[in-house]
C-alpha cells in the first residue's frame, strides 16, 4: 500500500497577487476548475493508494478540509503543523504517524505542482516501488527542457532512460539552483534532471535515514506526535515540541547525506508553477505566444500572460510583448515575464511598507463560508458575507463596533442578546456594541447577506467568542 503524503503549507509569495500568505496558490484553480491541491489528491488516488495524509498549517485547516471533502476524500488524515518548520520535520512526523506499518511506502509530494501525464507519472511510481521496498530513498527527476536557474538538479551516473523503459537508477548527488553558465553545462551533459521534490520510500527506510542523517529531529518530532491531540477532524501536533524541531528541508537534512539514493526519470510534463513565467508556459499560449484567463481583451499582444481574477474586472492589453499582467480586485501586477522571479521581492517590499495586500487575500475564507470587504473607511465597513448551508458563526460580541445585517438571499437564524429570530430575503437586524450575537444558516442553500459595521475600531481582532462549533479560540 502506498500512502500519499501531501505537503500543503507555503508562504504564497511567488505568484502574488493571486497567491498570498492567507491563501497560497495550491488552493486556487490556476490550471483548471479544480485547485492544484485537489488535482494532486486525485493524481494519487485509486488502486494501491491509501487515503492521503495532508500536512498543513492552522490557518489553512478548514480550507484544506473543505477542498478534500469536495474532491471526495472524506477519510483523509489532516495533520496540523503549529508553525512552518520546512519539509524535514513535516515528513518525519508523517512517518512517525505510520510507524506501525514499517513496510508501507510513503509517496511525499507538494500540493502545488502540475503534472501533465498522470498515467506516465504513476508508471514512474510503479517503476520506483521495488527500489523503495528494498530500502532505497527514491526521488523523481524531470527531464530538463531549458537551462533553468530556478530549480535544483539531480546528477545521475549516466544518461537517463525515459518512457516505458524508465527504472530507478543510482543518484550521484543533489545540486543547488545553478547560475546560467552551470545550468547550460548541465543541460548539455545529459546526466542531470530537475529535482521535483517528490519522494518514495518505506516508513522504515526514512526513519532509519533520519536516525543516521538528522538525529536531532527525532526527539522533538516524536514528542510532537505523541503529545498531539485530535481536534474535530484534525490531528494537532504538539506545539511546544514541534517548535524545537530544526527548520530544515528534507534535501538538506537527509537526501544530500544519505547513501541509498535512487532516482526515476520522468518526461511527462511537470512544473512547480514557481513564477508567472512558469504559469504562462503551462497555459498553452497561442501561436503568438499569448495566454489569457478571465475577462480579458487583448489587441496585438504577443508572448504575454494576461489574467483577470475577478469577473467584474475587465483587463485590456494593447501592443504588449513579454508582459505578465495579473489583475485582482485589490491589486494588480505588471512585469516583464522574464522578471517574474522577482515577485517575492515585491511582496517583501509591500510587507515592509505594511501594505495589507502583501499577505491578506481579498476573499477571507472561514469554516462557515467566506466574507469580503466591499468598502472600508475610518468609521464604517461594508462586507458581503456568505454562510454555507447548516453552518454557523460563533456566539460573539464586539467592544468597538455595532453591526447591521441585511439578508440578500437565503434564510438566517439570528440570535441577538436573549432574542432569536428568523430572517429571509430583504429583512434586517441591528446588533448594538457589546451585545452577544450569532448568525446561522438553517437552510439548504447558501445564505448571502450584507453587513454594515460602524464604530471607532473595525479590526478582525475585535471579537470575543463565547461558543464556537469549530473550536476556535
Amino acid at each position: 500500500m502506498i500512502y500519499p503524503v501531501v505537503l500543503c503549507g507555503g508562504s504564497g509569495t511567488r505568484l502574488w497577487p493571486l497567491s498570498r500568505k492567507s491563501y497560497p496558490k495550491q488552493f486556487s484553480p490556476l490550471m483548471g476548475e479544480e485547485s492544484l491541491y485537489q488535482a494532486t489528491l486525485r493524481r494519487f488516488h485509486g488502486n494501491g493508494f491509501a487515503q492521503p495524509m495532508v500536512l498543513t498549517g492552522n490557518d489553512f485547516r478548514f480550507i484544506a478540509a473543505e477542498q478534500l471533502s469536495n474532491a471526495g476524500f472524506s477519510e483523509a488524515n489532516i495533520l496540523i503543523e503549529p508553525e512552518g518548520r520546512n519539509t524535514a520535520p513535516a515528513i518525519l512526523c508523517a512517518a512517525l504517524m505510520l510507524k506501525d506499518e514499517p513496510d508501507a511506502l510513503m509517496l511525499v509530494a507538494p500540493s502545488d505542482h502540475v503534472i501533465d501525464s498522470t498515467f506516465g507519472f504513476l508508471a514512474c511510481v510503479e517503476a520506483g516501488a521495488p527500489a523503495a521496498k528494498a530500502g532505497s530513498l527514491v526521488t523523481f527527476g524531470i527531464k530538463p527542457t531549458r537551462p533553468e536557474t530556478g530549480y535544483g538538479y539531480l546528477e545521475l551516473n549516466s544518461a537517463p532512460v525515459f518512457g516505458q523503459q524508465a527504472t530507478a537508477v543510482p543518484l550521484s548527488r543533489f545540486v543547488e539552483k545553478p547560475g546560467v553558465e552551470a545550468a547550460n553545462k548541465m543541460l548539455a551533459s545529459g546526466n542531470f534532471l530537475w529535482n521535483a521534490g517528490i519522494f518514495l520510500f518505506s516508513v522504515e527506510a526514512i526513519l532509519a535515514a533520519f536516525e543516521t542523517c538528522a538525529p536531532d529531529l527525532l526527539e522533538p518530532c516524536q514528542n510532537a506526535v505523541s503529545g498531539g491531540k485530535t481536534d474535530l477532524m484534525f490531528f494537532r501536533l504538539q506545539e511546544e515540541a514541534y517548535r524545537h524541531a530544526r527548520d530544515v528541508s528534507i534535501d538538506y537534512a537527509v537526501m544530500e547525506k544519505a547513501a541509498n539514493l535512487m532516482a526515476v526519470p520522468f518526461d511527462g510534463g511537470w512544473s512547480d508553477l514557481g513564477s508567472w513565467d512558469a504559469v504562462w508556459m503551462k497555459s498553452d499560449p497561442d501561436e503568438k505566444g499569448l495566454a489569457i484567463a478571465g475577462p480579458v481583451t487583448a489587441l496585438d499582444c504577443t508572448n504575454s500572460l494576461l489574467r483577470s481574477e475577478d469577473e467584474s474586472l475587465r483587463l485590456v492589453g494593447v501592443g504588449l510583448d513579454n508582459i505578465a499582467a495579473v489583475a485582482m480586485r485589490d491589486a494588480v501586477l505588471i512585469a516583464p515575464l522574464s522578471e517574474t522571479q522577482r515577485v517575492k521581492d515585491v511582496v517583501a517590499a509591500l510587507k515592509i511598507a505594511k501594505v495589507p495586500q502583501a499577505e491578506e487575500f481579498p476573499l477571507c475564507h472561514r469554516p462557515w463560508g467566506y466574507y469580503q470587504t466591499l468598502m472600508l473607511s475610518d468609521r464604517f465597513q461594508v462586507k458581503e458575507i456568505v454562510v454555507k448551508p447548516g453552518a454557523a458563526l460563533s456566539l460573539q460580541s464586539h467592544h468597538h463596533r455595532s453591526e447591521h445585517w441585511v439578508v440578500v438571499s437565503g434564510a438566517a437564524d439570528v440570535v441577538v442578546g436573549e432574542e432569536e429570530q428568523f430572517l429571509s430575503e430583504n429583512e434586517s437586524v441591528y446588533i448594538p456594541v457589546g451585545t452577544k450575537h450569532r448568525l446561522a444558516n438553517p437552510g439548504k442553500v447558501h445564505l448571502h447577506l450584507i453587513e454594515v459595521q460602524t464604530g471607532a475600531y473595525l479590526g478582525e481582532d475585535d471579537i470575543v467568542r463565547y461558543e464556537d462549533v469549530y473550536n476556535r479560540s
